[in-house]
């Protein structure tokens, strides 16, 4: 293993570490604004993913875990969406939930 390599794998356990030690300390009230946060930030995952499966010189490696990025954010964001759009049927009022603002009863 190359000292490169072994590096970035322990960045990333580092970085996992430190994450869910975060995330376990947010309060109930603040999950559906850092639900929001995460979207944007598994939109940069994305992003990124696409880029490393569609450069010229990526190699055999870079390109299955790119794949593997593009996988997991698309899955993180759209499960994020869900949680945050059933999240915030939840605020809504009894007589609101499923209405639209153009089919309010006169």
């Amino acid at each position: 293993m190359s000292s490169d390599l072994l590096q970035e794998i322990l960045v990333f356990v580092l970085a996992v570490f430190v994450g869910f030690e975060v995330i376990s300390k947010v309060p109930t009230m603040l999950h559906t604004p850092l639900m929001s946060g995460t979207n944007a930030v598994h939109g940069i995952v994305l992003l990124g993913g696409l880029l490393v499966v569609g450069a010229e010189g990526a190699d055999t490696l870079e390109k299955v875990a790119g794949t593997v990025a593009v996988a997991f954010g698309t899955i993180n964001i759209v499960g994020g969406f869900l949680v945050t759009d059933r999240m915030l049927e939840m605020f809504k009022g009894r007589g609101q939930r499923g209405r639209t603002p153009a089919s309010k009863d006169s």
